[in-house]
């Protein structure tokens, strides 16, 4: 796919992971939809540094992904400000400790919401407006291949999101194209502390954290590669190999 000019929709885009990818795809000239919920002035700032980057376009846009309602009229306020939808990356989502006998079913459905539940819909939304071409980017986790005994609906979720980009790279080919990433330790939650690091660069094959650039490159790969469809490309240094 030539990306230049392209209309994307990137979810989660104010800050941290989402702000890379928007950035990415910013540099290479698309038209960016920044999505964000409650960081208001983080997403304002990505759209002033897409825009210097390189953009062709780039705007805010809010909703609660929580409401499937929210989601269609989202999608559809992209569209009709675009002129068209390319591109959807699922980015937006929720990364909460959650120790096995205090899970509450509150907890549950808010991360299974979040985390699964958005990008089906977003998904399902944009595929309404996508033609030949089109391509969808779901970032996962690597708790979708491992097992964290503190963040176990988490990683259901995100393995939830590994089967949604699998199912649904067969039900929307030949048409439009879906891809995940999977980051290893590439933006660390804000609350772990530099032990926490260092254990996971004692841990991790190629002896380093990674960066939120690192997933955005994957990004852009899986954009660009016209043959690739329901792949994962994980992004984790090594770690899944242990």
């Amino acid at each position: 796919m030539e990306l230049g000019g392209r209309v994307t929709l990137v979810t989660g885009a104010g800050r941290r992971v989402g702000r890379a990818i928007a950035l990415a795809l910013a540099a290479k000239k698309m038209r960016v939809a920044v999505h964000y919920n409650s960081s208001a002035s983080e997403a304002d700032e990505t759209v002033r540094l897409a825009l210097a980057a390189g953009a062709a376009d780039a705007w805010t846009i809010s909703a609660d992904l929580r409401d499937p309602a929210a989601i269609t009229k989202l999608v559809d306020d992209v569209a009709a400000h675009g002129g068209a939808l390319d591109v959807l990356v699922n980015s937006a989502a929720e990364m909460k400790r959650t120790p096995f006998d205090t899970v509450t079913p509150e907890q549950w459905d808010d991360i299974m919401a979040l985390n699964m539940k958005a990008p089906f819909f977003c998904s399902q939304a944009a595929a309404r407006h996508m033609t030949k071409g089109g391509a969808i980017v779901n970032i996962a986790d690597l708790a979708a291949l491992e097992t964290w005994p503190e963040y176990i609906p988490h990683g259901i979720s995100k393995a939830g999101v590994m089967q949604l980009t699998r199912a649904l790279a067969r039900k929307l080919a030949p048409a439009i194209r879906v891809n995940a990433v999977v980051p290893g330790a590439v933006l660390l939650p804000e609350h772990w502390t530099k032990d926490d690091a260092d254990k996971l660069i004692r841990t991790t094959p190629l002896a380093r954290l990674g960066a939120p650039e690192d997933v955005a490159h994957a990004v852009i790969y899986l954009l660009e590669s016209d043959y690739v469809t329901g792949d994962a490309v994980v992004v984790d240094g090594g770690r899944h190999l242990r």
